[in-house]
């Protein structure tokens, strides 16, 4: 029997205009992820299913054979652990996503936070870098670092490696696919609580509903009116929240909180250098303004959905003291020491 077979089939039904059962698309998965699909046939698959929005049921199926490939951190209690990774795609600001990550550590959750680099040269990971921590160490250092930190950063490309056997079809396709959906949805520490962002509102429900059906704990996906991949200070976020086998579709704005709406040029970083400043000027300075804020209130929901604040609002207000205590100041020289610390 043909080995691309279930690769071919998944095409051939959703050319037919059909949607894929979950074991369908997992085995068109497992082929691509064994590296012995052609390109041709990865691209095709790729680019039809990129002319639809996936269903829940197919996100859920893909993202179960990224786990089975993912190089995996086994920690105890992964349910308690939280993630603030997006999809990225959508207009950049300056990492918002790992400054809450980090300011939510401050704040006493335990933070694995997942993560790549951009094509905007200002992801995560570079982000991460220029402050000076270690983002290339073994998992051993990145268990030191939660333990000791209440922080990690699980580097992507480290972890997924058998997606290198589609990145040239990817980059040559030139759009986004249906990974840029999955990272998001395969922590490596199987964090039970995430805060996703995603481009387009198009995927916040079915997003949803892939994390309910892999049983997260209690976990949010957000698409902001206008057109971010986080929790905006400039207009209203649609939340869909997944709690105890529930899905709860809100719409949240920053005056709902105690903050105020902002022009978002105001926490628009142009360049690494300038998304640096500002994420350095929030945590590290207690400098006030629309980008405090724009942290404030997406760790404000970072919080609630971690259990360590019961509201928004209280969120919020344990957010502002971590920053103006320095306690955040303090744990991010921490995490630069201790993830260069070699053991």
């Amino acid at each position: 029997m043909n080995t691309l077979n279930p690769l071919q089939e998944a095409v051939s039904q959703i050319k037919s205009g059909h949607t894929l059962s979950s074991d369908s698309i997992a085995a068109a998965f497992r082929v691509i992820m064994s590296g012995n699909a052609s390109d041709g046939l990865i691209g095709a698959f790729l680019g039809i299913l990129a002319t639809r929005v996936p269903t829940g049921e197919e996100l859920h199926g893909a993202s179960g054979v990224m786990k089975e490939c993912v190089e995996r951190i086994s920690l105890p209690n992964p349910d308690f652990l939280l993630d603030t990774c997006g999809t990225g795609g959508a207009p950049k600001t300056f990492n918002v996503s790992t400054a809450a990550g980090v300011l939510s550590a401050a704040c006493g959750v335990r933070v694995a936070k997942h993560g790549n680099r951009s094509r905007t040269g200002r992801g995560s990971a570079e982000i991460l870098e220029q402050l000076g921590v270690n983002i290339e160490i073994s998992i051993k250092q990145q268990i030191r670092c939660l333990e000791e930190v209440g922080i990690c950063f699980c580097f992507a490309p480290k972890h997924h490696k058998a997606v290198a056997h589609v990145m040239p079809v990817r980059t040559d396709l030139g759009f986004p696919t249906i990974f840029n959906l999955l990272g998001p949805l395969t922590n490596p520490c199987s964090a039970g609580r995430q805060l996703l962002g995603v481009w387009d509102n198009s995927f916040v429900l079915s997003m949803a509903e892939s994390l309910l059906a892999s049983g997260t704990c209690r976990s949010a996906v957000v698409h902001s009116q206008d057109g971010l991949d986080e929790i905006s200070i400039s207009a209203p976020t649609r939340i869909v929240y997944v709690n105890e086998g529930r899905i709860l579709d809100e719409t949240i704005c920053p005056e709902g909180v105690g903050l105020q709406t902002w022009d978002r040029e105001l926490v628009t970083a142009s360049s690494l250098p300038m998304a640096l400043e500002m994420f350095k000027a929030v945590l590290i300075d207690g400098v006030r303004g629309a980008p405090r804020e724009m942290v404030l209130i997406n760790t404000a929901v970072s919080l609630v959905l971690a259990e360590a604040a019961e509201n928004l609002s209280e969120g919020v207000e344990m957010g502002g003291d971590a920053i103006d205590s320095g306690r955040v100041a303090a744990l991010l020289q921490n995490w630069v020491k201790i993830s260069n610390t070699h053991t």
